[in-house]
Order: C-alpha cells, then sequence, then structure tokens
C-alpha cells in the first residue's frame, strides 16, 4: 500500500510539473489571457480530466507556480538575519546573502515570467513579500526615519536590482552580485561630483 501510494505521489508531482512547464512555455509566445487549459493540457501531454484534478483554472495553476517561489524568495531574504537577535548590517558577509543564489537556481521560471505579461503581478507578488517580511522582522532603531517608507525604499530598489540582472540575462555572477549588493548596502557617500555640460554665461 505504501508503495503504491508513493508512485501515486510521484505521478501527481510529475502531471503538475508537466502543467507548470507547459504554461511557462506558453507565457514565452502568447498573453496569459490568451491562453487555453486545452492547449496547457495539450503541450504538456495529459487530458483535461488531469489538470481539473489539480487546478480549477489557469489562474490556481500559475498560482501554484508563483506560491513556492514567493515562499524561497522570503527564505533565501531572510537566510542573513534568521538565526541572530541583532542583525549587524554593516558587518554583513557577502556570502550570506542568499537572494541571488535562489533567483539564479530559477532563472528559467524567473525569466519565463520576465518576458510574460504576467510581469507586473510577479513584481506586485515579489514587493508586497519582501515588504511584509521585512516589517514584521526588523525593528529599526530611531524615530526620526519613517520605517515604513525606508523598507519602500530598500525593497524597490533591491527588487529593480533584480530585475536588472535577469533582464540582461544574469550577465554578472551571483558572487559578484552579492558583492555588490554589501558594497552598496554599507557606501554612504558625502558628496558625489556632478558630470552636467553647462554653458559657459559669458
Amino acid at each position: 500500500m505504501q508503495t503504491s501510494n508513493k508512485r501515486t505521489d510521484r505521478r501527481i508531482v510529475r502531471s503538475k510539473e508537466a502543467l507548470k512547464q507547459a504554461l511557462l512555455s506558453l507565457l514565452s509566445q502568447k498573453s496569459f489571457s490568451s491562453i487555453s487549459i486545452t492547449e496547457i493540457v495539450e503541450l504538456a501531454n495529459y487530458n483535461r480530466g488531469t489538470f481539473y484534478t489539480h487546478y480549477d483554472n489557469k489562474e490556481s495553476l500559475l498560482d501554484d507556480i508563483l506560491t513556492p517561489l514567493m515562499e524561497e524568495l522570503i527564505a533565501s531574504f531572510r537566510a542573513p538575519y534568521g538565526e541572530v537577535d541583532v542583525f549587524h548590517i554593516d558587518e554583513l558577509p557577502a556570502n550570506a546573502v542568499k537572494i541571488f543564489d535562489h533567483i539564479h537556481q530559477n532563472a528559467d521560471v524567473y525569466t519565463a515570467l520576465f518576458k510574460s505579461d504576467v510581469l507586473p503581478l510577479v513584481r506586485d507578488k515579489m514587493f508586497s513579500a519582501l515588504k511584509q517580511i521585512a516589517m514584521e522582522d526588523l525593528d529599526y532603531p530611531g524615530e526620526e526615519l519613517n520605517h515604513e517608507l525606508l523598507i519602500i525604499y530598500n525593497m524597490h530598489a533591491l527588487i529593480g536590482l533584480v530585475f536588472h540582472w535577469i533582464e540582461n540575462n544574469f550577465h554578472y555572477s551571483v558572487p559578484y552580485m552579492r558583492d555588490q549588493l554589501v558594497l552598496m548596502i554599507n557606501w554612504r557617500p558625502r558628496s558625489v561630483r556632478t558630470q552636467i555640460k553647462r554653458t559657459d554665461p559669458s
């Protein structure tokens, strides 16, 4: 009985994975709204009955792709401070940063989503997940600075960096991105030289 259950579980995992991959593949070719269940099951080499055994509609299939992805994203964000009571940001070692590892390990999925019309949804989910976890987990000192605005500023910057990396086909290595993020976090210039060409008033 146990062997039979394991076999069934593997079949479920295999069929759901095939349906997910089919949707991701179709998203690179057409808009999400124009993708039909029939197209998904035909590409996955399953039937509609199998699809509806697992999902109510294509939206729930997309959600089954995004939900675990966001859970892994949160875990990677938490990695540097998850086991400490006080997070010393200025002592953060680059190899403790795991968010770029997560993105790179799921490069195919993120790339497919990035090139599709569900990108705004993905971005919103990423931002909401990171903002919420930062608000819940991190208690910044000081009263003058609005903590929510600080977190919004930081999360938009982080997601912008990640999206630029994806958009440029992961041009830089994971270690390089880790190093650069740590440098950016700790870089607080007092001044910066401008390079604007000005006309001579004379």
